[in-house]
């Protein structure tokens, strides 16, 4: 929900402004929200007020919740304390809350001191929170002692509140004008105020960098140092291309072979400077603990005749907490990051040079494994050119400097793919002596042994280089020797030894995880900046799945270590990301169905065929004359064919232990 990471946003505006249509644009991709509600209840005379409050009600889906704070103007500053990161609130409004805290029902009371309390818990608010307040500061002074008394505790509430927010916005007659930051962009008013959409057609203001994923999206909310979650663009990204499918060679009216041209790219929203700091410690969102079990739990009620997903009900729990939703949807669009940043040195031991280039431009071009899995899964492909890497067995593969711009250069391609709609992040790479450069990282930060994760060098020709490998193992010892007094940080490992490609697909982890966004590794380098991020957000591997392990065993290693288990274990080697695509379809398959069969009939699942609730199979009427009535049981004690006792109740005289009458 965050708008370029902001985390609180104050929506201002006049009278039938649209303000609340706005606010509740902000965050109508939340699956769920709590409304929480500050006026009163119209008096039994005030049907013009009933109307007004039945039509906020209206406009709000199902799975809003709503929670008054009206009876006690000090509990809304108790809400907002107590909410979670994983939860949204909209706050409508303030106004109402003045006009409660001035009653006299609540009086005698501190009004200045209630209002900083209120601010200071929307400071310290961990949910995304959007709070509208009417802006009566334009009109003219009130000329009742009421009135302006007011006028003065709202204008103070606002500034109070407009000062603790992240974002503040103004809507007037329908426009909207971003006041803080005063960079932000600005953006429109839904034009119909009616009820708020919550599926896949709505995307929020993608004006102001509001996106969706099933989850409520959020920025680095919390994070120490000022990050705000979005990073200015020092230069233009890469273009986005959706690459086409070949046609094939019965495709009607003649359609051109292989090598069809792509698709116009996606153009990349602007992005605003908020001053984005990375480093340790940074409080980034988590996946929703509570919707992945319970996406587990349904499946085992779904109507099925086997035994169920097996190890795939991973990949449905996985969906469910990063959607935050028990039934989650197949991921629609999908975008990879193709990173290309050669290393330097004896990493590179045992490569065809040139050879990593000519893949990049292979992509580029929508030939190659990479880009046909892409155009069969629809997604979209981004070719990122990450900085070369200087030989890490002499020297420091990155300058410090270059290790920032890169971690903030891969968290804005996280952004602009949120801000265009993607629901999956799927990070490969095409560099040569990346192997290496992961297998450094991981001894550094896992001890491991580096010709333990260093998989075997082979020829074009696909013999066994034994020579090359050594070289690369050399080099990863020698780098390590020459690093064993210096510090192991996040940003020490990839200034040392991680390189360019592992520095951006650092940041792009962390900006993914900022927005809410899931990301799909394939291959050593996404592994290692997983261990990387450890140290810069612990929160980034939870929104992290392995399709597949591919039989890497620096990919094995890190996966153990980070607590990912790969969902396949077919071992396929088709490149980094090309892996995560082939496996993208089943995974998508598997949501569809989870998401489509109903329960079983023994649990309450209805039948496409029948209309009713009434059992498939019921005890066949008698075929002569007998009772009708449904009240009478199905069995019954048969009447005596002779004379007795037609009372089945209890004998009415005591018998003793012996068998014998009493008496």
């Amino acid at each position: 929900m965050s708008v370029d990471g902001w985390n609180t946003v104050l929506v201002l505006g006049g009278t039938r402004s649209g303000k609340s249509e706005f606010a509740e644009s902000l965050v109508a991709d939340a699956p769920t929200v709590r409304y929480v509600a500050t006026a009163a209840d119209a008096p039994a005379d005030d049907a013009e007020w009933a109307a007004r409050l039945a039509a906020h009600r209206e406009r709000r889906p199902e799975t809003w919740t709503t929670e008054e704070t009206a009876a006690d103007p000090r509990r809304l500053a108790d809400v907002l304390a107590a909410a979670g990161p994983n939860e949204t609130l909209l706050v409508d409004d303030l106004g109402g809350w003045v006009t409660v805290l001035l009653d006299p029902a609540h009086q005698p009371a501190d009004d200045t001191a209630t209002i900083a309390e209120l601010a200071a818990a929307v400071r310290s608010c961990a949910a995304r929170l959007v709070l509208v307040s009417p802006e009566v500061g334009l009109s003219l002074v009130p000329t009742t002692p009421l009135g302006r008394a007011f006028t003065d505790a709202l204008g103070a509430a606002n500034r109070a509140v407009a000062d603790a927010c992240d974002a503040v916005v103004l809507v007037v007659a329908g426009q909207a004008a971003w006041l803080k930051p005063g960079a932000a962009p600005p953006a429109t008013v839904p034009a119909q105020a009616g009820r708020v959409q919550t599926g896949p057609a709505q995307t929020g203001l993608t004006q102001t960098g509001l996106t969706q994923t099933g989850s409520a999206q959020t920025g680095a909310a919390g994070v120490p140092g000022g990050v705000g979650g979005s990073v200015a663009a020092s230069e233009p990204s890469p273009e986005v291309f959706t690459p086409t499918p070949p046609a094939t060679p019965d495709a009607a009216h003649g359609a051109e072979p292989t090598g069809t041209a792509w698709a116009a790219p996606t153009m990349a929203l602007p992005m605003v400077a908020t001053g984005l700091v990375i480093q340790p410690g940074m409080e980034l969102p988590m996946p929703d603990e509570y919707t992945g079990p319970q996406a587990i739990e349904r499946l085992a009620t779904l109507d099925v005749p086997g035994s169920g997903l097996g190890v795939l009900e991973r990949a449905v729990g996985f969906a469910a907490a990063t959607q935050g939703t028990p039934t989650p949807v197949p991921w629609g669009s999908a975008r990879v990051l193709l990173l290309h940043g050669d290393h330097l040195g004896g990493a590179a031991a045992g490569t065809v040079e040139g050879e990593s280039a000519r893949r990049a431009r292979q992509a580029r071009a929508g030939q190659g494994a990479l880009a046909r899995l892409a155009a069969e899964s629809g997604a979209e492909l981004q070719v990122v050119e990450a900085p070369s890497s200087a030989p890490m067995e002499a020297e420091p593969t990155l300058t410090g400097e270059q290790v920032e711009v890169a971690l903030r250069y891969g968290w804005r391609l996280a952004e602009e793919a949120a801000d265009a709609g993607v629901r999956l992040l799927v990070l490969g790479a095409c560099s040569a002596g990346t192997e290496a450069a992961a297998a450094a990282v991981l001894v550094a930060t896992a001890g491991a042994e580096a010709p333990a994760v260093l998989p075997r060098v082979l020829t074009d020709s696909g013999e066994i280089d034994d020579a090359a490998w050594m070289r690369r193992c050399a080099a990863v010892r020698d780098a390590l020797h020459r690093t064993r007094n210096s510090p192991r940080s996040a940003k020490d490992v990839l200034a040392e030894l991680g390189g360019g490609d592992i520095a951006v697909a650092t940041g792009v982890l962390l900006g993914a995880t900022a927005r809410r966004l899931p990301v799909m590794l394939d291959g050593p380098v996404g592994v290692a900046a997983a261990m990387v991020t450890r140290d810069l957000a612990g929160q980034a591997r939870h929104w992290c799945l392995l399709a597949d392990h591919g039989g890497h065993p620096a990919v094995r290693l890190g996966a153990d270590v980070l607590g990912l288990t790969p969902l396949l274990d077919l071992r396929l080697d088709l490149g980094e990301g090309a892996n995560a695509l082939a496996a993208l379809p089943l995974l998508r398959s598997v949501l569809a169905l989870a998401a489509a069969l109903p329960a079983h009939p023994s649990l309450g699942g209805g039948e496409d065929d029948e209309q009713d609730s009434e059992p498939d199979f019921r005890e066949p009427e008698p075929a002569g004359p007998g009772p009708t009535s449904t009240d009478e049981p199905d069995f019954r004690e048969p009447e005596p064919a002779g004379p007795g006792p037609t009372s089945t109740g209890p004998e009415s005289e005591p018998v003793d232990p012996s068998g014998r009458r009493a008496g």
